[in-house]
């Protein structure tokens, strides 16, 4: 199976500040990484870097064999590199509908605009019933299902999901795993940064745990021993498992 996306020995930060130091990682086609950690440990920082949004001072990005280290963020979601932020970072004063219609904006997505918002509507059929509401009206959940919408209406071939659980009620938590779970079955390759090490497990195909901005676990997901996972999250232990 062919790497969709290969970080290579990158450092990256925010001004004379650094966050990243060498970290490396594969994420093969059609398969889910999940990379996991403490706060503070440069989980959405790698994300940014990797669209762009951080300045990567040293190291290689490499999506499907092309080198894209210093591409613009635009440019990146044109080449299919799609990332739903942190905090859903919905437009609050304008409709759902019309925040679906800003993921189709890239030139290439905007000729399948209706016949993807179609689609969206029929995977979370919540925000087709609440089309017209002001997404700023929303709850968390629902928020956070327009956000993944939106990244889904740019047709993404490498998807970068940051945080989707953050804040959220268990049963929602629980539908929308349920539909990163649906987006991995059929095929679509994922990168998801999540601090529920157990919901992250239950969709992983591979994982990587960052401390301190540094990769110190990669390990297939379904050979993952959850306490030794533990113990290097919270920092009982150290070391590199590869």
């Amino acid at each position: 199976m062919s790497a969709a996306l290969d970080i290579k020995d990158i450092r990256a930060g925010y001004g004379a500040v650094n966050v990243l130091w060498d970290v490396s990682l594969s994420v093969e086609a059609g398969t889910t990484t999940a990379i996991l950690g403490p706060n503070g440990a440069g989980k959405s920082t790698l994300l940014r870097a990797i669209m762009g949004l951080v300045t990567v001072s040293q190291g290689d990005i490499v999506v499907d064999s092309c080198a894209r280290t210093g591409t613009s963020t635009w440019n990146m979601v044109n080449e299919g590199v799609v990332m739903v932020p942190e905090g859903r970072m919905v437009f609050r004063d304008m409709t759902v509908e019309d925040n679906l219609l800003m993921g189709a904006f890239p030139k290439r997505t905007r000729p399948r605009a209706q016949a993807n918002l179609k689609t969206v509507y029929q995977r979370f059929p919540r925000l087709s019933e609440r089309r017209r509401q002001l997404a700023g009206s929303l709850s968390g959940g629902e928020a956070q299902m327009l956000a993944l919408g939106r990244g889904l209406m740019e047709e993404p071939r490498i998807f970068l999901v940051d945080e989707p659980s953050l804040g959220l009620a268990p049963v929602i938590v629980d539908e929308i795993f349920a539909g990163l779970r649906q987006l991995k079955e059929e095929g679509r390759t994922i990168v998801l940064v999540e601090q529920n090490t157990y919901k992250a497990l239950s969709v992983a195909d591979y994982v990587y745990l960052m401390q301190a901005g540094k990769i110190v676990m990669s390990q297939v997901a379904a050979d993952v021993d959850v306490d030794h996972l533990h113990d290097l999250y919270f920092a009982r232990k150290t070391g590199s498992e590869h």
